[in-house]
């Protein structure tokens, strides 16, 4: 049996993050590559209401999976972008049944996006999430970058300053992955 080949070291992440984007416009999402310019968001996906926010790397699984769950309180859902077959399918195994689970993992193959796992939304249907706030203020950024209200390539200095606010004064690397989740211990 061959073993299945790496990631392909002459593809860079932009090139990535291009194939999702292709992969969540044929699905009806709106795409947001790098919105503000500087590449705080890999890629932000809307359709109507719905905001999700996909993070990719060439490698370094654990690096990507923290983005995404720091980036967690500005979308609905959140999803990382593997090229590597075993990384992402290790990635997918490691974090079932732990706080990441939500998260969805996904094997970019040339043009094509496989989902391993699909990205579950962050707040459960019927209980309180303490994030509606700032995913609210979010999907207004959006709206206003659709309307041509804001510059394409205008810096969004209030959304990681909010983050701490979100965090509660701790900066997302102290965020551990066994807090409780918006409905409680």
């Amino acid at each position: 049996m061959t073993p299945a080949p790496g990631p392909d070291p002459r593809r860079s992440e932009r090139e990535l993050v291009a194939v999702v984007a292709a992969h969540c416009a044929a699905q009806g999402y709106r795409t947001y590559i790098d919105p503000d310019g500087s590449d705080y968001f890999d890629l932000v996906v809307r359709r109507g209401d719905e905001v999700g926010l996909v993070e990719a790397k060439r490698s370094n699984a654990r690096a990507v999976l923290q983005q995404a769950l720091r980036r967690r309180v500005w979308g609905d859902w959140t999803a990382v972008a593997l090229p590597g077959a075993r990384a992402a399918r290790r990635l997918a195994d490691r974090t079932r049944g732990s706080r990441a689970a939500p998260v969805g993992v996904w094997l970019v193959r040339g043009t094509a996006v496989e989902e391993l796992r699909a990205a579950v939304p962050w707040a459960v249907p019927g209980t309180p999430d303490p994030y509606a706030p700032l995913r609210d203020r979010f999907r207004a950024v959006l709206t206003s970058l659709d309307r041509g209200e804001l510059p394409a390539s205008v810096a969004w200095d209030a959304v990681p300053s909010a983050v701490r606010r979100a965090s509660r004064g701790r900066g997302f690397a102290e965020w551990r992955l066994d807090e409780p989740g918006p409905g409680g211990p």
